[in-house]
C-alpha cells in the first residue's frame, strides 16, 4: 500500500481539532474517531500531548469531568484554526490533483 511507505503524515493536531469539531469527546473517543476517520492509531502519550498544547494555545477546553472521563470541546479559536489549516490543505490537494491529472494527460 502506498500509504505505508510515506509514513505518517497526517497531523496529530488537525486530527484531534477535527474529531473535536463533531463535538466534545473524552480520550478515548477521540483516539477511536481519529480511527475510524483516517486509520491512524494515536497511544495515549500523543493524544495527551496534543491535548495539553491544544489546551495552553485556547483551542480547546476541557469539560467537567464525567466519573473518570474528562472531555474536551473546541474553542472558537481552535475551529478558526482548523478552518484556516483545512483550506491550505484544500488549495495544496487541489494543485496536486490538477498536476497529477497533467501528468495523465501526457
Amino acid at each position: 500500500m502506498a500509504s505505508k511507505r510515506l509514513g505518517r503524515t497526517q497531523d496529530p493536531t488537525i486530527l484531534v481539532l477535527t474529531s473535536l469539531s463533531g463535538g466534545p469527546k473524552h480520550g478515548y473517543a477521540v483516539i477511536k474517531d481519529i480511527e475510524s476517520m483516517c486509520g491512524v492509531s494515536f497511544g495515549p502519550g500523543t493524544l495527551y500531548g496534543v491535548l495539553t498544547r491544544l489546551e495552553q494555545e485556547g483551542m480547546v477546553e476541557p469539560l467537567p469531568t464525567e466519573g473518570t472521563r474528562r472531555p474536551y470541546r473546541i474553542t472558537a479559536t481552535g475551529a478558526s484554526v482548523l478552518r484556516e489549516r483545512l483550506g491550505v490543505t484544500l488549495a495544496v490537494a487541489d494543485v496536486a490533483f490538477r498536476r497529477l491529472g497533467q501528468l495523465g494527460a501526457s
